[in-house]
């Protein structure tokens, strides 16, 4: 899709924390034809969850493209390269990689992390796995991402600014950039994210709309704030794509999708 010279839209899938595949058959179907893939978290704010690779594996059966995300907490570079293979050969090709949200977040406060390696030097494993069909040495690798989804941008005006120096950098023309975007649903969504979610930044001006809602309006606000991010990411020099990070509310994706005029998808021959 990117290739092509589409914008891309993709969202976010959390799965169960437990074994229901029904519950994944049924997220999947709320986001089916709305976007162009799908990112199945991966033990997202360090709760256990069914894999990644794992739902992952349901969506190629759905015929739904899967992003598997792969975070740096759990797993050592032993773990993370034998389930890459077993991902591949499952027919999941698109991956994420990220450091993890930090354990005393989740269910398991004591457990311990592992950050053997951290986000960029596992972009860099896994583009030596595709590119070079080699498992990690100790040749030194520079990391190479096709494709980029940010943190939740609400600050437009701040993320104009860092786009500014990605194009400055050149940036744009090597890697792809997928703006994230996340309904808030609430009045207090927005200063527990602020407050809480590294690398969210969100303005007064959106906190004081969200507050000034008519009762019982808060979704709607924050689901029209969404729409409108979207529209100005749009007219942004080198914004490829949205990726719609609607946690635990993956029905209202197709709405989001629809009122940023982003429907229907476009069809790769």
């Amino acid at each position: 899709m990117l290739a092509a010279g589409h914008f891309a839209v993709t969202a976010e899938l959390g799965p169960p924390p437990g074994s229901a595949v029904e519950f994944v058959h049924a997220k999947a179907e709320l986001l089916r034809g709305a976007v162009d893939a799908v990112n199945v978290t991966d033990n997202q704010t360090a709760v256990v969850r069914m894999s990644s690779v794992a739902v992952s594996a349901l969506l190629v059966r759905m015929g739904i493209e899967p992003v598997m995300q792969m975070v740096c907490r759990d797993r050592n570079r032993i773990a993370m390269q034998s389930d890459i293979f077993g991902a591949a050969a499952l027919g999941i090709r698109n991956l994420t990689c990220l450091t993890g949200d930090h354990q005393e977040f989740g269910n398991q406060a004591g457990a311990k992390k592992v950050y053997d390696i951290d986000s960029v030097q596992l972009v860099a494993m896994v583009k030596r796995m595709r590119d070079e069909r080699r498992i990690l040495g100790s040749d030194e690798e520079i990391a190479g991402a096709d494709y980029v989804q940010t943190q939740c941008v609400f600050d437009v005006a701040m993320f104009v600014e860092w786009m500014k120096a990605v194009r400055d950098l050149g940036v744009h023309t090597k890697c792809r950039i997928l703006a994230g975007v996340t309904p808030l649903k609430s009045a207090g969504m927005a200063p527990y994210m602020s407050e809480n979610v590294s690398g969210v930044v969100i303005p007064e001006t959106i906190v004081k709309r969200m507050n000034d809602a008519p009762r019982g309006k808060g979704a709607e606000t924050g689901l029209a704030i969404c729409a409108e991010i979207i529209e100005q990411l749009r007219g942004i020099e080198g914004v490829a794509g949205i990726h719609i990070m609607a946690i635990e509310w993956e029905q209202k994706v197709r709405e989001i999708v629809q009122t940023a005029k982003l429907l229907p998808r476009p069809a790769l021959s």
